[in-house]
């Protein structure tokens, strides 16, 4: 939620919305949607011992789930169906999976006419859960946690990407004389965001600044434009910040700062939310709307997608970016996939930072799985 709003009032007042359009959306229908309606689960063609990894792996080196370039082939729906998925943006390069299914027609493919709609997080929860948009490309975040708590429904039910290894994007800090990479005291610090606590990006944050004596609970946090985080920290306005890609590259390599850690890697902390309609109501269509999806990353983002100049150029044109912006960083792993206990890790951050309240949502009524299984032939 990039805002300048004091992120605890925005958590609040989002999550006051949510409870009150539970009251149209009706209650949660608990437990997996698989489990609700039984599908059949069908082998895939070029979807083999690949496509699905064990989600309690957490190794940095795992390999995320493929089928072959073109699988799972597309299965065209009996009648079209209209689907408007909500995202914060549209020039991120995670976001990019989404716009090349729309641009190479693989949703077309599957009788979806796909809208992507440009919504702050906070607009489109309360049309999320009312059904309104079917889809979110979003997070777990703090506020859809405590929408979950107060009994309606939505699931997150596919990831988006991990880091590269070599990537840099996540916590830097302006050291202090005396100190070192290796020795940097975080506590009484402030840190300089987008990004507020209840925000995914509180979960390696927290555990970053753990490691150096902080924690969310002993920073101070100021909000800041996402052209103001660099600035601050090299004026002096804030100790440290959260420097996403490409521009952590503005400070690598310069002794004055240091790097203090990122996203885990291998573990995607958000992607595909389902509302009602494709969790309940039309769960044909939300697995038709996954298998383009997995399509889509298994033929255009399989692995160094960065390595085709031709790729490059369409990405940078979809995302109304330059090329050279978006060649700076390496690619990311794209990865349909969601770990085990994400959820869990998320909302101890959350919690830790004041944001969340209650008991905590447990991961099977957070969490679907099924659909992306299916859409791979995979039963879990």
């Amino acid at each position: 939620m990039r805002t300048h709003t004091p992120f605890t009032c925005t958590v609040v007042l989002v999550t006051a919305s949510l409870l009150g359009a539970a009251g149209c959306a009706g209650t949660d229908s608990g437990g997996d949607s698989a489990a609700a309606a039984p599908r059949t689960v069908k082998p895939v063609a070029g979807c083999g011992a690949g496509s699905w990894t064990d989600p309690a792996d957490l190794a940095p080196d795992r390999k995320p789930a493929r089928c072959d370039k073109g699988a799972p082939a597309a299965q065209l729906l009996a009648k079209k169906r209209k689907i408007t998925v909500a995202t914060g943006t549209l020039s991120a390069e995670y976001v990019a999976p989404l716009q090349v299914a729309v641009a190479k027609g693989e949703f077309a493919k599957e009788g979806l006419d796909v809208e992507l709609k440009v919504l702050p997080t906070p607009d489109a929860l309360p049309l999320l859960a009312k059904g309104d948009v079917d889809a979110q490309w979003a997070a777990p975040e703090a506020a859809v946690m405590n929408g979950i708590n107060g009994g309606f429904d939505i699931k997150w039910v596919a990831g988006n990407f991990s880091p590269d290894p070599t990537s840099k994007s996540g916590l830097w800090v302006r050291l202090k004389d005396g100190e070192s990479a290796d020795h940097v005291e975080m506590a009484g610090r402030k840190m300089g965001t987008m990004i507020g606590k209840g925000s995914v990006i509180a979960y390696p944050m927290d555990t970053s600044l753990k490691k150096h004596g902080g924690g969310l609970d002993k920073i101070s946090f100021q909000q800041l434009g996402s052209a103001d985080v660099l600035t601050a920290l090299q004026n002096g306005g804030v100790d440290s910040a959260w420097l996403l890609d490409p521009i952590w590259r503005k400070v690598d390599g310069d002794k004055k700062y240091a790097f203090l850690g990122g996203q885990p890697v291998g573990e995607p902390l958000g992607g595909l939310l389902f509302g009602p309609t494709l969790l309940d109501k039309d769960p044909d269509a939300g697995v038709a709307f996954l298998r383009a999806y997995v399509r889509t990353v298994n033929t255009y983002f399989a692995g160094d997608y960065k390595s085709d100049p031709a790729f490059v150029a369409e990405l940078a044109k979809l995302m109304k970016t330059d090329e050279a912006t978006l060649r700076s960083t390496p690619s990311m792993r794209m990865d349909w996939e969601i770990r085990k206990g994400t959820t869990d890790r998320l909302q101890k951050a959350y919690a830790d930072s004041g944001v969340s309240k209650g008991a905590p949502v447990p991961e099977a009524k957070a969490v679907d799985r099924a659909m992306y299984s299916e859409a791979v032939g995979h039963k879990p």
